[in-house]
């Protein structure tokens, strides 16, 4: 886009560009659209509801109009606001380069700190999501009760009976997104050694709900990288992302959190920081975004405004780096029909959508069929499913539908909402789909067991 001209002081749109600046958001952002509706038909919302509204140029529009004083936040604007799954699709789709994530994220901080965001959760829902979720070891303390009830059969009794039709709606959401789940090896050493020459130091990111639900992509994600000749650091004080946080509004949380990784990841030298999570990655590799906002009231601002970006730079999704490094090729079949499911934050928010693929097409014998709709968000979205529930749901069916027609044996997906979200509409369908991340895939190939 070319330059746009200065406000001249006391124009309108100067006197704009004040309340943008006290919500957070750079004014220009909002000039970058040209409402030339190409980000539409890669909206989830707007390609369900069909309402302009629900579309990333209509947000823009209300959120603009909002901060100009043109319009009031009213409820039904707020609606709309809230609706959006910051999928990130828009921006993928958009030729002028328009950072959605950068006005639809601090538009809703402000809001939260005006008292004008209202979250759509229960107390239980609030205490899983910032209490539990982000703290690894309570997250798996949590579960316990729920593994062993599937373990044991229980769970699947009183399905049968119907007795969880009778616990409230939040819990018996908590309990319908539940994968099934597998024993949980514990903390991975702190450090793992490469097998054969060594090609890099890497550390990695382990995460909080995802090392809680899928443990086995944990442990294969390590001995992934180990295999192809990595030494794995796992920082002892590393904590979670802050995504949650971040997407619902929490700053504050957020950068803490962010703060806190920055000085575990950095405390030793390494060639890159791995994460095996779609939505952790897009997040860590925007820390210094994140803390760059940080006011720049002393030196110690500035300094960890410095590590924030030192540390953005060394992250890589799992796939991302393997075909970088060169991955060693699998030689065990898997006798399978799969396709693949773009995560959002994984294709939209960092543009990486041929290195998973390419994984899975190196496995032998795996046939790798093509997913229509792939890029469209299944509903998962962080916490969406919880504060958004029926759009949730019709955009999980809507995914369903799409993996049901390619006929696959098996469906890879690379983020842990996406596996839970996809797992919950599939599983009554297809009891026997195999659904997994693309190193679940490829570790079954290297070492002939699934």
């Amino acid at each position: 886009m070319g330059e746009t001209a200065e406000a001249a002081p006391g124009s309108e749109r100067a006197l704009n560009e004040e309340p943008a600046r006290n919500a957070g958001i750079d004014y220009e952002l909002f000039l970058d659209c040209v409402h030339c509706g190409l980000c539409t038909s890669a909206c989830p919302t707007y390609v369900e509801l069909g309402d302009e509204n629900d579309s990333p140029r209509g947000r823009i529009y209300l959120m603009r109009a909002v901060t100009d004083g043109r319009i009031e936040l009213d409820k039904q604007v707020q609606g709309h606001i809230d609706l959006c799954l910051d999928c990130r699709a828009c921006e993928s789709a958009c030729p002028s380069g328009v950072q959605y994530g950068k006005l639809i994220e601090p538009f809703r901080i402000h809001l939260q700190k005006i008292g004008a965001h209202k979250e759509n959760l229960g107390w239980l829902e609030r205490l899983m999501l910032y209490r539990v979720t982000p703290h690894t070891r309570r997250m798996r303390w949590a579960l316990a009760p729920a593994r062993l009830m599937q373990w044991t059969g229980v769970d699947a009794l009183l399905t049968r009976v119907g007795l969880f039709r009778l616990l409230p709606r939040s819990l018996r959401q908590l309990h319908d997104m539940l994968p099934p789940l597998r024993w949980h090896h514990g903390r991975l050493p702190e450090v793992l050694p490469a097998e054969g020459p060594r090609r890099a130091r890497v550390a990695l990111f382990t995460g909080c709900a995802g090392d809680a639900f899928f443990p086995e992509t944990t442990r294969a994600t390590a001995a992934v990288l180990q295999k192809n000749g990595c030494e794995v650091w796992v920082p002892r004080s590393q904590v979670c992302c802050g995504a949650l946080h971040y997407h619902a509004a929490h700053e504050e949380p957020a950068r803490h959190l962010a703060a806190a990784n920055c000085d575990a990841f950095l405390a030793s030298e390494v060639d890159a920081i791995i994460v095996n999570a779609a939505g952790c990655g897009a997040i860590l590799k925007d820390y210094g975004h994140l803390l760059a906002k940080q006011p720049r009231c002393s030196e110690a601002a500035g300094l960890l405004a410095e590590r924030a970006v030192q540390f953005a730079r060394k992250v890589k999704d799992i796939s991302e780096f393997l075909v970088e490094l060169g991955p060693i090729k699998p030689t065990h079949p898997l006798k399978l029909k799969a396709t693949y499911h773009d995560a959002c934050h994984l294709c939209h928010g960092q543009q990486i959508r041929k290195p998973p693929r390419q994984l899975l097409e190196m496995i032998p014998e795996l046939e790798l069929v093509p997913l229509a709709e792939s890029e469209i968000c299944c509903g998962a979205a962080g916490s969406y499913n919880l504060t958004q529930p029926e759009m949730a749901d019709r955009l999980g069916r809507r995914k369903a539908e799409q993996i049901l027609a390619t006929g696959a044996d098996a469906v890879f997906t690379a983020n842990v909402g996406c596996l839970i979200q996809i797992g919950r509409h599939l599983r009554k369908q297809k009891p026997g789909l195999w659904i997994a991340h693309p190193i679940d895939a490829l570790w079954a190939s290297y070492t002939g067991r699934r």
